[in-house]
């Protein structure tokens, strides 16, 4: 590729230099010192002025493949963007240009003058690109802090003990997975000794292929087990001690070290951990992974495939297949994307759907009640807590609905899963205003979810009084929180 750069001071030099010996490089230079002494540096140089069309002509504007200009008289801009377009009208131009001028007015200024109609396809802004590198190398700095700040936490943590406990929230999803496994690794590398935990059950599908395939180990623990009991230091990712996690005891919180999360903020947070805990939440970040793909990005952590393509697959699954991403998700994606196992992926994303799964699916089908254009599903006794995310993700899809709520019993607890496209609602707050106060609730924009206790529902006389009574309450509260009033 033949580039002519027009100027040959102290930034035409700089790009040549960049260029040399990848491209066919040409400077056009006025000064004779400097044209000589850029043709000592092995420049092929040709000596004049650029406004002229002689002197482009020699420099061969017309075989150009690009031209550079570099110099911030504008006059000279104006009287060499109208010579090279005299003599080559398809050539890239990319132009050097003061800050308070779009190209668009510098080719009208051109118009007016020459009477001739002219393209600029790039222009450069010395105070934008300034500014900007600035802005890249602050942005670069925050992120580093954060990792840094974490690296800290666990030489503290390793000063006192030669373990971590990482906890997720019950049932995790790949991103709480991939999460709990970043941090492992993250820790290992200060010394830790880590074990990775939660409760409940992984009966997703597509979570137990996740796991299976991609080899994670991970251990199931109860409320007051000796697993818990035996690990000083505590680490929580992809939730908080008050939201989807009830395994700790309130003596156990007193343990958390670390908590990174991007969901909203739940109530009473910091009086539930340690003042010098490490806390890391980022409400606009979409999925926990990303923020655990910047530390290890930050502190250059080697990243296998294996985990390159869980947290990809991660942020894959928490930003609905990256349709809702933040530029920290955007730049997790970009560092992982050429490290990941496709194939993996694939297989892990269409695994076979389990019978129960497929019966819990069914019955949301059937069960389904209309408010306007909102359903609401109650899928009745479950085991399989994960169905209820698949399931309200289906009865999104029907014409007309645009926002559900699919709820079913699992053991001494009511599990609810929402989803909604409605722009003008914001479903995690609305589980949170909803059933906050009574268990727990919160979420997203577009996906939410909640727990409550049994509690007085346990009253009911029978199990099918007590999916009425337990119906008739969540239908209230949730069609209240959505201001709707409830017709059938």
């Amino acid at each position: 590729m033949r580039i002519l750069i027009l100027g040959g001071g102290s930034i035409g030099r700089q790009i040549a230099e960049a260029l040399k010996g990848e491209f066919e490089i040409t400077i056009v230079e006025k000064d004779e010192l400097r044209a000589k002494s850029l043709e000592e540096s092995g420049f092929n140089v040709v000596q004049g002025d650029f406004s002229y069309t002689a002197t482009l002509l020699k420099a061969g504007v017309d075989r150009a493949n690009v031209v550079v200009i570099t110099t911030r008289n504008l006059e000279a801009v104006k009287k060499a963007i109208y010579v090279i377009r005299t003599n080559n009208k398809e050539v890239p131009i990319v132009a050097l240009l003061p800050d308070d001028m779009p190209k668009e007015t510098m080719e009208d200024i051109i118009l007016e003058e020459f009477e001739k109609e002219v393209k600029i396809d790039y222009g450069i802004y010395p105070q934008k690109a300034i500014t900007e590198a600035f802005l890249r190398t602050l942005f670069q700095l925050g992120e580093k802090k954060n990792a840094l700040m974490l690296l800290k936490k666990l030489k503290e943590i390793k000063e006192k003990t030669d373990s971590l406990l990482i906890l997720t929230h019950n049932n995790p999803d790949p991103d709480a997975i991939s999460s709990a496994v970043a941090l492992s690794l993250i820790a290992q590398n200060v010394g830790l000794k880590t074990t990775i935990a939660y409760g409940g059950e992984i009966t997703h599908h597509e979570n137990q292929a996740f796991v299976n395939l991609l080899g994670i180990n991970l251990r199931r623990v109860s409320r007051g087990s000796y697993e818990i009991r035996k690990h000083s230091a505590i680490a929580i990712v992809d939730t908080q001690p008050n939201g989807n996690l009830t395994i700790l005891e309130p003596e156990d919180r007193e343990k958390v070290q670390i908590l990174i999360d991007h969901h909203q903020i739940f109530q009473h947070l910091h009086e539930l951990l340690p003042s010098d805990a490490f806390v890391d939440i980022r409400e606009d970040v979409k999925a926990s992974a990303s923020i655990l793909t910047e530390y290890i990005k930050a502190l250059n952590i080697p990243l296998s495939e294996t985990l390159a393509t869980a947290l990809f697959y991660g942020i894959y699954t928490d930003t609905k297949k990256f349709s809702q991403l933040s530029q920290v998700d955007l730049k997790a994606i970009e560092f992982l994307a050429g490290k990941v196992n496709h194939e993996l992926l694939e297989r892990i994303e269409h695994p076979d759907i389990s019978t129960e799964t497929a019966e819990i699916l069914a019955r949301a089908i059937l069960n389904r009640k209309s408010y306007k254009n909102v359903v609401i599903s109650n899928v009745g006794f479950i085991r399989n807590r994960d169905a209820l995310a698949e399931s309200a993700d289906f009865l999104l899809r029907l014409e007309g609905i645009s926002t559900v709520l699919v709820f079913g019993i699992v053991d001494d607890y009511i599990e609810m899963s929402a989803r909604t496209r409605d722009v003008r609602v914001n479903i995690g707050a609305v589980m949170k205003e909803a059933f906050g106060e009574i268990g727990s609730g919160g979420g997203h924009a577009t996906m939410g979810g909640a727990r409550i206790p049994l509690g007085l529902f346990k009253l009911a006389k029978d199990k099918n009084s007590l999916l009425r009574l337990a119906e008739e309450a969540i239908t209230e509260k949730f069609l209240e929180a959505l201001k709707i009033k409830e017709q059938g």
